[in-house]
């Protein structure tokens, strides 16, 4: 019977231990999960998100969602990671959202939710000067275009009536189309533009016609997380507000503010 009294109190000390440091543990898990906020991007998209030779991501995404951390006293982790399994990766909570020049369409929103828009721009055909394609009208089932798998730029492709290769991000397509093994590529504008400059055989390439359509991008949340989507709607619009958003596409963009539709 001692023994047994015995046993009890020690079970009785343990439980009541144990309710006096949950609460401390449950509340340092709350305090490390608000710490930081983590956007996603694949890291290949100058002059949006990309590595630089420092191993650093950079980029116009990068300060955005560097301003929205600040702004909500978090500590950013920018998450590189495939484009083409990204949406899942947010599915699967690996991070907090995508801030990485995600278009909106119908069939993403059936899995994830979307901020306000943050930038707008469209899918552009980038061809050689060299080349016989001076307009889109040109293009015919027989030519190749380069893309980057998981884009909306696959659609495009598809209505345009031509072969589509795919590859993990723009420098590839454009190198490939510089030496000659695509006749095209489809890409956004900005990114284009950019990429032709930053080439070293880049006045090889030219821009042909307008944009395709107009894409209008925002970023992706898990479905579940409205109360987080809500609180960078509204960083997001005290930035537009105050000018935050245009001196940010001001600073990459030559002075254009990508940002107004």
């Amino acid at each position: 019977m001692k023994k047994t009294k015995k046993l009890y109190r020690i079970v009785l000390l343990v439980g009541l231990l144990l309710m006096l440091v949950m609460p401390s543990l449950v509340a340092q898990g709350q305090k490390e999960d608000t710490a930081t906020i983590s956007f996603a991007g694949s890291g290949g998209y100058p002059p949006f998100n990309y590595l630089t030779e420092d191993g650093d991501v950079a980029g116009f995404d990068v300060d955005v969602a560097q301003e929205i951390a600040n702004r909500l006293g978090r500590e950013l982790n920018y998450v590189t990671t495939s484009w083409d399994g990204i949406v899942e990766g947010l599915r699967a909570k690996r991070y907090d959202g995508i801030l990485g020049s995600m278009g909106i369409t119908s069939e993403r929103q059936k899995v994830v939710d979307f901020s306000l828009p943050y930038y707008y721009s469209g899918p552009q055909l980038i061809t050689r000067r060299d080349g016989t394609i001076k307009a889109i009208e040109d293009l015919t089932n027989n030519h190749t275009l380069g893309l980057v798998t998981g884009t909306t730029f696959e659609q495009d492709a598809t209505t345009l009536g031509t072969k589509v290769k795919l590859y993990e991000d723009d420098n590839q397509t454009l190198i490939e189309l510089l030496n000659g093994r695509i006749d095209g590529v489809l890409t956004d504008r900005i990114v284009g533009l950019n990429a032709i400059a930053a080439l070293d055989e880049g006045d090889a390439l030219t821009l042909v016609g307008s944009v395709l359509r107009s894409e209008v991008m925002a970023i992706a949340f898990h479905k579940e997380n409205t109360a987080l989507k809500d609180q960078v709607n509204d960083a997001l619009s005290a930035m537009f507000a105050d000018g935050t958003m245009k001196a940010i596409s001001e600073k990459w963009f030559n002075g254009e503010d990508i940002t107004i539709e």
